[in-house]
């Protein structure tokens, strides 16, 4: 009986060893998070700053004016629109523009519902563009313009405010073609676009080229104005600071020069696009290019007792489009002029 006590304890400090002498294996680790985009994360920091609720107070003392503002002139504009005369009659009041931008968002359904159906059947919609068609056309004229303006205005306003020679000699020119309108831009370019595209089915229509590259003319010089001054009113001890370091040209415009001109070079692309939006207008009432150019032209032709409170709808929405326009570019200003350079 001693003797198998004694054999059990042994195997059993045998296996005690055994199982010690095994190493142990550390838990697996968890997979590590994805990283996330430098870009990306700045982004999100901005959105989030933005997001936050404002206090109560605050946000009532900040909106409370322009309500009231808005009231006001509404009320102004109901109670005076019928006692001015016009050719087509009394000018429309805020109830009867309401009324006809519902019209036109009725025609414009109705419309794609009929364009559904003819496509549908294995044809093909051959409709006029409605109201908001048209909004769209003239938002892709200015976008195009606008990009077309501040891919020329940005790197020449570059190289005028590094060079004073290359300033002193493209200033005159500015000077001369920064005034002139549109009305007379719009020949000339109607004249050059129509003899370089001579395709019968051209990838873009030439009343939406003609219409672009006037906004184009019009609108790149604040933004290359801007750019210059910018990029001369940078502090001298930096650029010391860059050839001391022997920084390349790259090197030198992305962590010297961007950096101190991007509220600059925002500036006046903000103001571009303002100008580029105003000059739109005008163009696609004489380049025929289907905008809201051309509805509010169509509509003074046309001559009917809804014309008036239609072109009211017009002259509200561009408005209104200005007004969203100029603020997004504020809020790209406001994060490129934080996050640039870091």
């Amino acid at each position: 009986m001693t003797r198998v006590a004694l054999k059990l304890v042994d195997t059993e400090a045998v296996n005690t060893i055994e199982q010690s002498s095994t190493p142990l294996r550390p838990p697996e680790a968890a997979p590590a998070p994805r990283p996330v985009h430098p870009v990306l994360a700045r982004v999100a920091m901005f959105i989030a700053a933005r997001a936050k609720r404002p206090d109560g107070a605050e946000l009532v003392k900040g909106l409370w004016p322009p309500i009231l503002g808005i009231v006001v002139f509404l009320g102004l504009w109901a109670v005076l629109a019928p006692s001015v005369h016009t050719s087509l009659g009394a000018l429309p009041g805020p109830g009867d523009v309401f009324e006809q931008f519902k019209v036109l968002w009725a025609e414009h359904r109705a419309a794609r519902a009929d364009a559904a159906a003819m496509v549908a059947a294995g044809g093909l919609y051959s409709g006029s563009p409605t109201f908001i068609d048209q909004i769209f056309t003239s938002l892709e004229t200015v976008a195009l313009g606008f990009l077309l303006a501040s891919l020329f205005a940005v790197p020449i306003g570059l190289v005028a405010g590094l060079s004073r020679t290359f300033n002193a000699a493209i200033n005159p020119i500015v000077q001369i073609m920064k005034p002139v309108s549109p009305l007379a831009w719009l020949p000339i370019v109607t004249m050059v676009v129509s003899a370089s595209i001579t395709s019968a089915d051209p990838m873009l229509a030439k009343s939406f080229v003609i219409s672009a590259i006037t906004v184009m003319l019009c609108s790149l010089w604040p933004t290359l104005i801007n750019t210059a001054v910018g990029v001369a009113s940078i502090d001298k001890d930096l650029l010391n600071v860059g050839r001391v370091l022997r920084l390349g040209w790259f090197a030198k415009l992305t962590k010297l020069v961007l950096p101190s001109a991007v509220p600059y070079i925002f500036t006046g692309m903000r103001l571009s696009l303002g100008v580029g939006w105003m000059v739109l207008i005008a163009a696609e009432m004489l380049a025929q290019n289907p905008g809201l150019g051309k509805f509010v032209w169509d509509e003074f032709q046309n001559g009917s007792e809804k014309s008036l409170a239609r072109i009211m709808v017009a002259v509200v929405v561009i408005g209104l489009i200005g007004f969203a326009l100029d603020r997004i570019m504020g809020a790209l200003q406001t994060f490129a002029s934080r996050n640039v350079g870091r």
